[in-house]
């Protein structure tokens, strides 16, 4: 069956989603071409590996395609959209890459290697603990979700599965604390200078 009105390159944006969304080959295709520069640059950006942004630009247009009845032009074009899927796509294959958390017994030794100096060591050491009162300050359910996600790497979904809660109210619990740390060191440095 021949296809009627314009070529799949003229159609817009939100009508090739529709096309992809019904399964159409021509239209998936047409779609991929029209913004796979863009998602691989997205992700060539995040994660400077062009294998891994290769399969990151993959992924993306698979999570289109099973999430495209999801899209809401009243938040953003079409390529918007992509993009903020291709930039999550990237942080979480970046995290997926990261390295086994530490255990904290293990972390007294890794610091003595990296401070070869008694000074180092001494400035690391005090650090730590002005970072130890300052977690220890904060609420216990911004503490636990600050250092679930900054020294044991888990993602905002992960933390949130741990603890139960909303993905929103663990991404709420990270930054509250991420702030209020950065605002208690910085000050503390102040108070030193």
């Amino acid at each position: 069956m021949r296809r009627t009105g314009p070529p799949p390159e003229q159609v817009p944006d939100e009508a090739l989603l529709a096309g992809l969304m019904a399964g159409d080959p021509e239209i998936a295709a047409a779609f991929v071409r029209r913004f796979q520069s863009r998602v691989f640059g997205v992700a060539i950006g995040v994660v400077g590996d062009a294998q891994l942004a290769e399969d990151i630009a993959q992924q993306t247009f698979e999570q289109a395609y099973r999430h495209a009845q999801v899209y809401d032009p009243r938040r953003g074009s079409v390529r918007t959209w992509l993009s903020a899927i291709a930039h999550n796509q990237a942080i979480d294959a970046l995290r997926a890459h990261k390295a086994t958390p530490v255990a904290p017994a293990d972390l007294e030794d890794m610091v003595e290697t990296v401070t070869d100096t008694p000074e180092r060591y001494a400035l690391t050491a005090e650090a730590a603990v002005e970072l130890r009162r300052a977690v220890a300050a904060l609420p216990r359910d911004q503490a636990r979700a600050v250092v679930m996600a900054g020294i044991y790497g888990m993602t905002a979904q992960q933390v949130a599965d741990f603890e139960k809660v909303p993905l929103g109210t663990a991404k709420t619990r990270i930054r509250a604390a991420t702030g209020k740390l950065r605002a208690s060191l910085a000050t503390r440095q102040v108070d030193h200078d």
